[in-house]
């Protein structure tokens, strides 16, 4: 965890254990998939072109964030401006 900070100079957070006011987009996340793979899926049987796009959907869909933006687009904002401010990009 505090390696991905370092390298990043993101903070990174975690929900506490069996702490229900904590549970933050992780299980939002969980819900969203379950429309897609409910729980129990073997997901061997579906190709990575098929997880794929069901990631973009997900990642195309705003969020209930005081912005409405969607992942993908929160992501691409957070590159941007770290690529101006003069932060190397990872890949």
């Amino acid at each position: 965890m505090f390696e991905l900070k370092i390298q990043t100079g993101m903070a990174v957070y975690f929900a506490d254990p069996h702490s229900p006011r904590q549970p933050g987009t992780n299980e939002n996340t969980k819900g969203l998939l379950r429309q897609y793979f409910p729980k129990g899926t073997d997901l061997s049987r579906w190709t990575a072109e098929e997880i794929d796009a069901v990631a973009v959907t997900l990642d195309s869909r705003p969020r209930k964030t005081p912005t409405r933006k969607t992942p993908a687009e929160a992501l691409n904002e957070l590159l941007q401006s770290a690529q101006q401010a003069g932060v190397p990009a990872t890949g």
